[in-house]
């Protein structure tokens, strides 16, 4: 036989449904959940693929695969993003509805989990594709999308032009402007002020509160961002506003390190006036971006994607606090080692749940047909991003599990009382 050898599996890359899954399922435990709710709550309300023909500029016919996955309306309508990217699939867009559910639950507002996608790359069509595309698919989500049924909004690939043409088209379908179709709409539209930030917000507002738990002086913390997008750039930006010093962030092109403080804001225009990349930027020395993660720091925000903190790295560590800007940055089986290392961890469905937060407040201003002011978004959405960490606190005493069991427990709790109450058939 040839010299060929079966590449060793990575130990620690996790799916990360099962990553997921294995943190609800200690929580079920933990709650002492009955089997029926449990096997209620773990699969997915209603599950829809489409084909999707769409004619390309050269005149050509693609077919694309599109997606929506409907994890729970118990709480309410189901709630969720509709993500354009070449990796998109269902088990990925089932894991992501289920923690949209969790989400909602844990900052206590009255959505269920969705989360729906398109297997295509945004990056090599034109416009003219892109909205065919959006159309298609919002014409075949029809019968499933809707303001009191399942409202989606931007994810991965996708922003508020999109939301645009979805809203649009559903409208055109219902005879009438539906302006509640949609969240992450542009602000002609019904779009709502904050949005923008309000993910990042979430983030430190979190990381505040973390702080003041832990007795960490802001104006003496330092603070390394992973992921200097809309959500690290946002949450690195209003953390230094309150004290802190942000002495790393990093993205696509590496990461950049500066023990004194890097000047956010003229970070955020490099970025901003070169493509979107930091590639190049002299206020820092370039690290590498896994430097990042073990730099001696008290505040670590990993805000760029899932699993990039696994059994690997996790021993090295030194953070005080981790704040998850991010979905998933945490593989499960690096949980026992942060804990044991004594290192708070503000989990995902608490932390980034500021985007969420602010989503609502849209949906609510377009059913009232009135606009708030920045102000009242900001200090609506900071309200209830801290009493929900509060809650999460007070769960992880009472139960003393983690924040991110305590968080999943508090979530749980609220999805399985609510079906109780309502009743299952």
């Amino acid at each position: 036989m040839g010299g060929y050898i079966e590449p060793a599996p990575i130990a620690d890359k996790e799916n990360p449904f099962e990553s997921m899954m294995s943190r609800f399922k200690i929580a079920s435990e933990l709650l002492g959940l009955d089997d029926e709710i449990y096997n209620v709550l773990k699969n997915p309300a209603k599950q829809v693929l489409v084909s999707l023909p769409i004619t390309m500029d050269d005149g050509s016919i693609k077919v694309f695969e599109g997606y929506r996955v409907i994890h729970s309306n118990i709480l309410g309508p189901s709630k969720g993003g509709v993500r354009f990217d070449p990796g998109v699939n269902l088990d990925e867009v089932k894991a992501l509805a289920a923690w949209m559910t969790w989400k909602c639950a844990v900052v206590d507002i009255p959505y269920g989990g969705g989360k729906g996608g398109v297997c295509c790359n945004p990056r090599e069509m034109s416009a003219g594709e892109i909205e065919r595309l959006m159309r298609s698919y919002t014409q075949s989500m029809i019968e499933i999308f809707g303001p009191d049924r399942d409202i989606p909004a931007p994810d991965m690939g996708t922003g508020p032009r999109e939301m645009a043409w979805l809203m649009d088209t559903y409208s055109r379908s219902q005879g009438m402007t539906v302006h509640s179709v949609v969240t992450g709409k542009p602000l002609v539209m019904g779009g709502s002020l904050g949005r923008t930030e309000a993910t990042g917000r979430g983030v430190m507002v979190s990381a505040m509160t973390a702080m003041e738990k832990l007795k960490i002086n802001p104006y003496q913390a330092k603070v390394a961002v992973q992921g200097f997008g809309n959500v690290g750039s946002w949450a690195a930006k209003l953390m230094e506003e309150r004290g802190c010093s942000i002495v790393a962030v990093s993205d696509i092109s590496g990461a950049y390190y500066n023990a004194n403080g890097i000047d956010i804001n003229k970070a955020i225009a490099y970025r901003d006036n070169n493509k979107g990349s930091m590639e190049g930027f002299t206020g820092a020395e370039k690290i590498s971006g896994d430097e990042l993660l073990l730099l001696e720091v008290d505040v670590l925000i990993p805000a760029a994607k899932e699993d990039v903190i696994t059994i690997s790295n996790v021993d090295k560590i030194k953070a005080k606090l981790i704040v998850e800007g991010a979905n998933g940055p945490t593989s499960a089986k690096a949980d026992n080692i942060i804990n044991d290392k004594g290192i708070m961890v503000a989990p995902d469905i608490l932390a980034n749940a500021g985007g969420v937060t602010v989503s609502y407040f849209e949906w609510v201003q377009n059913r009232l047909g009135y606009k708030w002011t920045k102000e009242r978004v900001n200090r609506r959405s900071d309200r209830i991003m801290k009493d929900a960490f509060e809650n999460v606190y007070k769960v992880a005493l009472e139960y003393n599990v983690s924040m991110r069991i305590a968080a999943y427990i508090v979530a749980i709790d609220k999805v399985s009382k609510t079906y109780k109450y309502r009743g299952g058939y």
